[in-house]
């Protein structure tokens, strides 16, 4: 999707600051996602109304966005120095969908403005489904599938939530209604779409997979030995 394309962007803009970090593994920054992104996580959770709440929604923003700007950065890095390894690119994939998974579940268990676990679990689920697609494609097919809604677009959106949920709790609220006994606010908002991103995003990967794969097979087919069965794993 359209926000996809702000990875150019950051690029650009984050090149000055990679120079002055030639000197550092870009394993390190990678690693750096994970406490700045479950610090993030420990906000959105425990974050209530009132003006102790809206500052711990702010906080989470702020983290959350570290964690983000240091998972572009790591990447940059990597490729501005020469140190792009497999190990690299798996560890920083890991760690995506580990803090992917424990975001959504952080603002599901918010027993203040969401609480609906089952849901939270869910929406989580359905998010990793079209991440995973992603991934595969890579494995199989060598090149990224960025297809459908995004890591960056949910991201972008979830910093949006988090404002509006801020905002909500210094005026003291923590709804605008309820629908069949949910609140209806920015992190049941944001949970939804996430859910609903995840299904959208798992049918586009899988058929633009699909058509790339086969089109592989035509031009690049797999080759076996004669007498030897094969396993799909």
């Amino acid at each position: 999707m359209a926000l996809e394309k702000g990875r150019n962007l950051f690029k650009q803009y984050s090149e000055p600051l990679v120079a002055k970090l030639e000197g550092v593994n870009p394993a390190t920054l990678t690693w750096l996602t994970l406490p700045t992104g479950l610090a993030s996580a420990w906000l959105m959770m425990s974050a209530e109304t009132g003006q102790e709440g809206a500052l711990m929604f702010l906080g989470a923003a702020f983290l959350m966005a570290a964690a983000m700007a240091l998972d572009g950065l790591d990447g940059n890095l990597a490729r501005a120095t020469g140190k792009v390894t497999r190990w690299g690119d798996y560890l920083d994939h890991t760690l995506d969908r580990v803090l992917d998974v424990i975001w959504i579940l952080a603002l599901g268990y918010n027993m203040v403005w969401f609480g609906h676990v089952e849901l939270a679990w869910i929406a989580a689920m359905l998010t990793m489904f079209g991440s995973y697609l992603g991934t595969q494609a890579q494995a199989v097919a060598g090149s990224r599938n960025y297809g459908g809604f995004s890591r960056a677009d949910r991201m972008v959106l979830t910093f949006i939530a988090l404002l509006g949920a801020a905002i909500m709790a210094y005026m003291g609220a923590d709804s605008w209604g309820e629908w069949n006994d949910i609140e209806i606010n920015p992190i049941s908002i944001i949970l939804a779409i996430s859910g609903v991103g995840g299904i959208y995003t798992f049918i586009i990967r899988f058929y633009k997979a699909r058509s790339d794969l086969q089109a592989l097979d035509e031009s690049k087919p797999l080759s076996t030995s004669k007498g030897k069965d094969t396993v799909d794993e």
